[in-house]
């Protein structure tokens, strides 16, 4: 396989196709993979962000709306977390971070995102917690989740839907939709806030939006994958892993 193939605009769409289809098919954005393949791919630190953040909301939108109109959405159970993610993520998009800064801030989000993968998998333990407890873990969960939207544009629900079963605060369906909204609005808001201050040419990047909504439609109406989602989880962790390991290279030597 040629380096001119592998970096074909059309053979990424189809990669980012395949990525949206399995994320969306279990409520989730895909943002940490995309972030990770354009990493990879030596896209520019000003574009990653942003390409991530638009990415998410195409998939998210989506879903949010097929979430909504089956009455899986709980607001009283997504709103702790977005009090505090909405301002968190603008604040995250508006921040100008030099090249060093940002690589070391998506270097430790990565970090978490493939312990969440290869060490965090299980949502069978339980947190027996009170309601006030519960109320803060969401609001501080909420902020850091949105923090890190905004920097380096993923959105969170990787962790978020777990830890909403593990709380005992919704099942499974509830919290996929839980996590999807919150990846879209925490997405709009660090998006709206990058667009204040940077600009790039999203034309370059249109295969890759067609592709995503495309997978992200396909994949939230089937609402499954053959394989199971923990198993595609991990495989795409893969570029996770190999992220972790360009961008280590990157700040070490």
């Amino acid at each position: 396989m040629t380096v001119e193939f592998i970096t074909s605009p059309y053979f990424i769409a189809l990669l980012f196709f395949l990525i949206a289809f399995v994320y969306s098919s279990v409520g989730l954005g895909g943002g940490s993979s995309y972030t990770a393949l354009m990493t990879i791919l030596g896209f520019s630190t000003l574009v990653i962000p942003m390409v991530s953040l638009t990415l998410n909301l195409m998939v998210t939108a989506i879903g949010s709306i097929n979430y909504i109109r089956h009455k899986h959405a709980r607001w009283n159970l997504i709103l702790p977390f977005l009090i505090t993610s909405i301002p968190m993520a603008y604040l995250g998009g508006s921040l100008q971070l030099d090249k060093q800064t940002f690589y070391w801030v998506l270097l430790i989000s990565l970090c978490f995102v493939a312990a969440r993968i290869y060490l965090w998998s299980s949502t069978s333990l339980q947190l027996n917690l009170s309601a006030r407890s519960k109320l803060v873990l969401a609001l501080f969960t909420g902020s850091i989740l949105g923090l890190v939207a905004g920097v380096a544009g993923i959105g969170g629900g990787i962790y978020l839907v777990p830890l909403i079963i593990i709380l005992g605060l919704g099942t499974q369906k509830e919290a996929a939709a839980a996590g999807v909204i919150f990846i879209f609005i925490n997405s709009l808001a660090g998006l709206i806030a990058r667009l204040q201050y940077n600009m790039i040419d999203f034309g370059e990047y249109v295969p890759m939006i067609i592709a995503v909504a495309l997978g992200g439609i396909l994949g939230s109406h089937l609402g499954a994958v053959r394989y199971s989602p923990k198993t595609m989880e991990r495989l795409l962790g893969g570029l996770v892993i190999l992220a972790i390991i360009l961008i280590g290279r990157k700040l070490i030597l």
